[in-house]
């Protein structure tokens, strides 16, 4: 299963620090709290990725929400995977990431969306950046 990057839970703590602010700057609501702890024992332990399936389900129902408010896919509706590519020079995804993103867990895309972003040589983060902050295109 695949593994969920502590930059992942960084952003979902983030997300749920603006959701539900602390309100005495010290006590954190349940989702922070959830994610915290996950967080907390990754840094204690030296580790960079959490089990997605292995997360306590406070932790994970947390997670899931703030996986919700994040673009599904990073098609910008130019798929050159169609035509051959192995890789699609729009998204930056593989053929097979195309063809099975609708099966895959939330961790496999995040996955993936982490190593496009890293990469940044798709046409979404450089030639059609622009396209991409339009929002959600419709899927390859």
């Amino acid at each position: 299963m695949a593994g969920i990057h502590i930059t992942d839970l960084e952003s979902a703590i983030n997300y749920w620090r603006g959701q539900q602010p602390s309100l005495d700057g010290v006590t954190l609501p349940a989702p922070t709290r959830a994610l915290a702890e996950v967080y907390a024992m990754m840094v204690f332990h030296h580790e960079t990725e959490a089990d997605e399936v292995s997360m306590p389900a406070k932790a994970r129902a947390a997670w899931l929400q703030w996986y919700a408010s994040t673009p599904d896919t990073p098609c910008i509706a130019i798929c050159s995977t169609s035509q051959g590519d192995e890789e699609c020079k729009g998204c930056g995804r593989s053929f097979l990431e195309v063809q099975r993103w609708p099966q895959m867990t939330p961790g496999e895309k995040r996955q993936t969306w982490r190593r496009i972003t890293l990469q940044s040589s798709a046409w979404r983060f450089n030639k059609y950046a622009e396209r991409a902050a339009e929002g959600p295109q419709v899927p390859c």
